[in-house]
């Protein structure tokens, strides 16, 4: 047997000591990543009801941290109006192994959060002011605050940051475009038509009437709109969670705000006619652009949207609105490399 010459052996046991170094590294960065032992919302879990002060009086709003991180803190807004965190809760699978640090955060009015039901808070102005008081109270910075949005949580995401991008590392838009006259077009003029000629215009007949309430215009959209745009899987195919966000969903503002059409803003619905697509040059934050493929917002307009901002990124998936479920390999893989890449200031 021929024994290892001493520089040999040296570089094996250096070699050694450095694997065994960086097993206890990423071992105690593991372990510490739960670890609420030292934070005011150890005996809750991570929960924070956040006191809220509008012109209305004081409410208090949801939140749940999960994990720790120093630089990686992604607060998650959802859709609706009115809707839940829920809509996000498979971030668990995906998240804690990267050891990024979420927290789910229900907006006032919806399900466990303070529901006022005061119409004077259910505009823009009111949702921009909730999240910055939101990013004071979770300490929040430029140094570690990532922000993404979903849906109309998109539409309030880039409202916060045209006015307080100061405040954040890192923006995500998820599965929204700039401009809600677009998205109207492209319901209308896409979306719309590829529906079955049939069930379409029966559906724009109850439409013309104002007929939202039937059950068979919920038929009709749930069964052959809701299965190709909003999530691609046959409607006793979704998972509990998914379905226990529309359980929770609170219509008053939801219709308020958005109205009774997938088609487009209905009536007089206080989003009618939003856009800020002249504005997306005033972003200097790093961005991702987060679509999918058979989404109800135009993929191609949300690919138009990341080289109007000043530092820019776009991703599309091949899922549909709730993306992160029904293409979660490729919502997530590009979720985390841009979060990643920022961090480590590889962003381009």
């Amino acid at each position: 047997m021929k024994l290892l010459s001493t520089p040999i052996l040296i570089i094996l046991l250096l070699s050694s000591c450095t694997n065994n170094q960086e097993k206890k590294t990423t071992s105690a960065q593991s372990n510490s990543y739960f670890d609420y032992s030292n934070s005011d919302d150890q005996i809750t879990g991570g929960i924070n009801m956040i006191p809220i002060e509008t012109p209305q009086g004081t409410f208090h709003v949801w939140t749940k941290r999960m994990g720790n991180s120093p630089k990686m803190r992604l607060l998650l807004l959802h859709g609706g109006p009115g809707a839940t965190h829920e809509i996000f809760e498979n971030f668990d699978g995906y998240l804690p192994h990267e050891q990024i640090e979420y927290i789910y955060y229900d907006q006032l009015e919806s399900y466990y959060s303070d529901q006022p039901n005061d119409s004077s808070l259910w505009n823009i102005e009111h949702f921009v002011e909730e999240v910055e008081q939101v990013r004071k109270a979770l300490n929040l910075t430029k140094d570690n605050f990532y922000l993404l949005g979903q849906s109309w949580g998109g539409i309030l995401a880039m409202e916060y940051a045209l006015k307080y991008q100061d405040n954040l590392k890192g923006l995500i838009v998820s599965n929204m475009v700039a401009s809600l006259p677009e998205y109207e077009k492209y319901a209308s003029e896409v979306l719309g038509p590829q529906l079955p000629g049939d069930v379409y215009k029966e559906i724009k007949a109850f439409e013309a009437n104002g007929d939202f309430g039937n059950p068979r215009y919920a038929e009709l959209v749930q069964q052959h709109f809701y299965t190709r745009h909003v999530l691609r899987k046959p409607l006793e195919e979704w998972p509990e969670f998914i379905n226990r966000t529309f359980k929770h969903l609170n219509p008053n503002i939801y219709i308020h705000m958005q109205g009774y059409s997938e088609f487009g803003i209905t009536g007089n619905a206080s989003l009618k006619g939003w856009d800020v697509s002249a504005r997306l040059g005033e972003l200097k934050v790093p961005t991702l652009m987060l679509g999918g493929k058979y989404d109800t917002m135009d993929p191609k307009y949300m690919e138009w949207m990341s080289t109007q901002v000043q530092k820019g990124r776009s991703v599309t998936t091949n899922g549909s609105h709730i993306s992160q479920y029904d293409d979660a390999e490729g919502y997530f893989s590009g979720l985390i490399k841009f979060i990643k890449d920022v961090n480590e200031g590889n962003f381009n």
